[in-house]
């Protein structure tokens, strides 16, 4: 919801939405106002310029959400600052996809790279779509700049405010989550909206926080980037976009918006915690202090083994698939752990397994999974001095040879994998630098002399890397 109304914090008093009208109260956020949603097919049936909240409802084209409805929550960026699509085009593109989905001349690609290797997504409910409701915030929510005759101007600041606070209720209750984030223009700064611009939104990064970190049994989030392609989200676009960072139209939403990202994630943890699998309860419990902006670290060998369930040092030093002790510690940031499971005698050349649905590819050493996790360098220096050689190759699904250095995340690392006689050369690491990190990387790169001309034996190289990989990265206009 890249929008500039209704702030979370807006007040007043309400007679529309009372318990018995919020229905969506069926997980962990709290929904205060209904859950309104459109037909699929009535808005197949729709043209130009979306119409608002006030005009549905006085048309009979809003339905109050039920749990037997399968319903897609559409998140995107407002392209105006009255409108949130001032020229119809987005609601185009959304409109183009949902038919090609029903007549089946479009399907989500799940590709290799974007699902790094993770083969278990299944068929998206095509079939459902046709008979399926939109969630859409200007058709659901009640807006500042839309009244009808005869509504009392407090009555609509609360029930927005409401609605907003709802939000997270409401991606909670549906059973698609769709990112529309076709390259379009906005009207009123003239600067482009995409899918990076839409990943750098406080909003937005909530919604999908919202999403990934529920409870449900699927929560795959689908990118329409055009009415002809559409792909399922890479697991790190969201890992490394925080709420705390994102930007927001009224800055008092911030800590607001902070505090539902806080409570998605404690639930999945406890959830997972209670239901399991192991793996993904102690990848996010280690994720926990760096995603909500805590200290990281500092744990006691006992209070490490406590924290992330292992029996004893052996079970945490061992290796086998998901996250073993070295992968907690790293991923939580402790290098003075790290240090004691290596005296212990944890393999730190280990490769990981298991992890495909979090982001990390089968294969990959734990050296490469401090840097694409991006960790400070004092991980990496900690890693290297305990014997891990940054050399250490894997292929990727696109036929590359990878290391360390391809996914190395800020310019520290860099220096770090210089001071350590990485080779640079092996494996040429601009083509994995410029479509996973900041443009400050790429030029510490470049000032260790490294051509960006050189390409992989299979043709992959910077700029094909950097369009690929680089639609979720801010940068990649800079690094271009």
């Amino acid at each position: 919801m890249g929008s500039s109304q209704g702030s979370a914090q807006s007040s007043g008093t309400s007679q529309g939405a009372d318990d018995g009208m919020t229905s969506c109260n069926t997980g962990v956020h709290h929904c205060s106002f209904p859950m309104y949603v459109v037909k699929v097919s009535d808005f197949l049936e729709m043209e130009g310029v979306p119409e608002p909240h006030q005009v549905l409802r006085r048309k009979g084209l809003l339905h109050e959400w039920n749990p037997q409805m399968f319903v897609i929550f559409v998140s995107h960026q407002w392209l105006g600052a009255g409108s949130p699509d001032p020229s119809g085009q987005q609601m185009t593109v959304l409109r183009h996809a949902l038919q090609s989905w029903i007549d089946g001349s479009m399907k989500v690609d799940i590709d290799l790279m974007r699902t790094f290797g993770d083969q278990s997504y299944s068929t998206t409910s095509y079939e459902r779509v046709a008979t399926g409701y939109l969630f859409l915030d200007w058709f659901a929510i009640p807006q500042l700049t839309e009244r009808a005759d005869g509504v009392n101007d407090d009555a609509t600041v609360s029930d927005t405010a409401r609605a907003v606070q709802s939000i997270p209720a409401y991606v909670e209750s549906c059973d698609m989550f769709v990112a529309l984030v076709p390259d379009l223009v906005h009207s009123d700064t003239g600067l482009q909206c995409n899918y990076s611009t839409w990943l750098s939104r406080g909003w937005c990064r909530a919604e999908l926080w919202c999403r990934l970190l529920s409870n449900r049994a699927d929560t795959r989030v689908v990118l329409i980037f055009s009415d002809r392609e559409a792909l399922y989200i890479m697991p790190m676009d969201w890992q490394r976009s925080l709420i705390s960072d994102g930007l927001f139209t009224v800055e008092s939403d911030r800590t607001v918006v902070m505090k539902l990202g806080d409570r998605a994630l404690r639930s999945k943890i406890e959830h997972l915690d209670r239901w399991g699998p192991l793996t993904d309860y102690r990848f996010h419990l280690a994720q926990e202090p760096r995603l909500l902006g805590q200290q990281q670290g500092g744990f006691s060998l006992q209070g490490f083994l406590r924290h992330f369930n292992f029996p004893s040092l052996h079970d945490a030093v061992k290796h086998e698939s998901g996250m073993t002790g070295l992968l907690c510690a790293i991923v939580a940031g402790d290098g003075d752990i790290v240090e004691t499971l290596v005296k212990n005698g944890a393999d730190v050349n280990a490769r990981v397994s298991g992890l495909g649905h979090l982001g990390y590819s089968d294969s990959l050493t734990l050296l490469m999974v401090a840097a694409y996790n991006a960790q400070d360098s004092k991980m990496l220096s900690t890693l290297i001095l305990s014997q891990a050689d940054p050399n250490i190759a894997c292929v990727s699904e696109s036929g590359s040879l990878v290391t360390a250095s391809w996914l190395a995340s800020h310019p520290g690392h860099v220096q770090v994998l210089l001071e350590k006689k990485a080779d640079f050369s092996a494996s040429p690491p601009l083509t994995g630098a410029v479509g996973v990190s900041t443009a400050s990387t790429v030029k510490a790169f470049l000032q260790a002399r490294c051509d960006p001309g050189t390409v992989s034996p299979t043709g992959f190289g910077p700029m094909y890397s950097v369009s690929f990989f680089g639609r979720g990265n801010p940068d990649a206009p800079a690094i271009l």
